[in-house]
């Protein structure tokens, strides 16, 4: 496939009417608040609620938009991800040091757990676990959301917390295959998106593909896109 004519380095992004026009973001990542993202994540974790509340049994064991794992899957490793953030949100009011997983084993038999779950348990574990989440996170002084804790991937400032759990609960959303796509999450959150990822993955943000801002955003995270010419880029999250 031929990778995309890339625009002029330099020219700005603007979304007007939900459209890339120009490469690069109107929000640099410097600019995103914390209550950004706490907003973000409250409105994913709707989202994505809405998107599974009246499932069935049966369809919790049906395939996701995510390779090889079921809608069921999807939701309990969102569920899982609110309890291993609360772990840290802990360890930054606390100052106790704990791990967000036991193990990487211990991870994946949390996730896998959910297969043998019905609907109403997933869905309750879902929704309790990210209430318990918002409640920790609420108790956070501005001196605690300075405290530096680890995740998975390295070392991060607690009040990064709310951007990665916002990241989890939009994306996921998307990936559980049902009734959302990119263009349902809110505008700011895919310019931030868009940032993180080019961050993530070395590419100059004020070079990028012409297309919808969620088009966009869905090909750099390694998810389905209509984006003529567009590269593959491989997974993100």
């Amino acid at each position: 496939m031929a990778v995309p004519r890339l625009l002029d380095a330099g020219r700005r992004f603007k979304e007007a009417a939900g459209v890339c026009r120009i490469a690069g973001v109107s929000k640099p990542v410097a600019a995103r608040t914390l209550d950004d993202a706490r907003r973000w994540a409250a409105e994913g974790t709707a989202l994505f609620l809405g998107a599974v509340a009246e499932l069935s049994d049966a369809q919790m064991l049906e395939p996701s938009a995510l390779p090889g794992w079921t809608v069921g899957q999807v939701i309990g490793h969102v569920a899982a991800n609110a309890d291993a953030l609360g772990i840290l949100a802990d360890w930054a009011r606390t100052g106790v040091e704990k791990p967000m997983y036991a193990s990487p084993e211990a991870r994946e038999a949390t996730i896998e757990s959910a297969r043998t779950m019905s609907a109403v348990q997933v869905v309750s574990w879902f929704t309790a676990s990210a209430e318990e989440l918002n409640a920790k996170l609420d108790e956070l002084s501005a001196d605690q959301w300075q405290v530096q804790v680890t995740t998975r991937k390295g070392q991060v400032l607690a009040c990064e917390i709310p951007w990665m759990r916002a990241r989890e609960v939009c994306v996921h959303a998307v990936d559980l295959g049902l009734d959302v796509d990119f263009e349902d999450l809110p505008g700011d959150f895919l310019e931030a998106l868009v940032w993180d990822i080019c961050g993530a993955r070395g590419l100059d943000p004020e070079q990028l593909p012409h297309g919808p801002i969620g088009e966009v955003a869905a090909w750099l995270a390694g998810r389905p896109y209509v984006l003529p010419n567009a590269p593959e880029l491989g997974p993100w999250l």
